[in-house]
């Protein structure tokens, strides 16, 4: 158990230095700049005193073209020829999980497709019933805004028959 004491002891001490600035160069007032990213260009090379990777290699100032194009080894161009198939750059779980969030999505439209098609189903059954009570003839009272019964008189079953075949008209296809 000790070890493992040790092992989260080292680890929590070795924390802060991942965070340490990558990059250290001279101004050009002569100051220490420390920074996570690379200097300006008109930094020159001999003032970069700490860099991210080795640093560049000279350059040959007898052919001019020479500078322009890059110039690889043997060595370094074998290993990128036999790595085999290139990777796409695609995040296999990232994948899975645009995937899944895009059948969560189908599957919260279609909840609420039916939703919809139930609360259709719902209005048009309530308004066959009243269109079936206001064509039966029977006397059909309301409370009007006051909290008084009033008996619907004819214009008002004719309004109100055209109202609920609206909205059987819309809602039971």
């Amino acid at each position: 158990m000790k070890l493992v004491h040790w092992l989260v002891l080292g680890c929590v001490v070795a924390l802060p230095l991942s965070a340490s600035a990558q990059w250290q160069w001279l101004d050009k007032n002569g100051k220490k700049v420390f920074s996570d990213q690379a200097p300006p260009p008109d930094v020159p090379e001999k003032n970069i005193l700490r860099r991210v990777g080795p640093p560049p290699k000279a350059r040959s100032t007898a052919n001019p073209n020479v500078d322009a194009i890059p110039v690889e080894t043997e060595a370094a161009a074998a290993p990128k020829a036999a790595d085999g198939p290139k990777p796409t750059g695609v995040d296999k779980e990232l994948e899975e999980r645009t995937k899944k969030a895009e059948a969560d999505e189908k599957a919260k439209q279609a909840a609420e497709a039916a939703k919809i098609a139930k609360a259709k189903a719902d209005n048009c059954a309530l308004a066959r019933q009243g269109k079936a009570t206001v064509d039966s003839g029977v006397r059909i009272a309301r409370v009007n805004a006051q909290g008084e019964r009033e008996i619907m008189d004819d214009a008002a079953r004719a309004a109100e028959q055209k109202r609920l075949q609206t909205v059987i008209n819309s809602d039971c296809k």
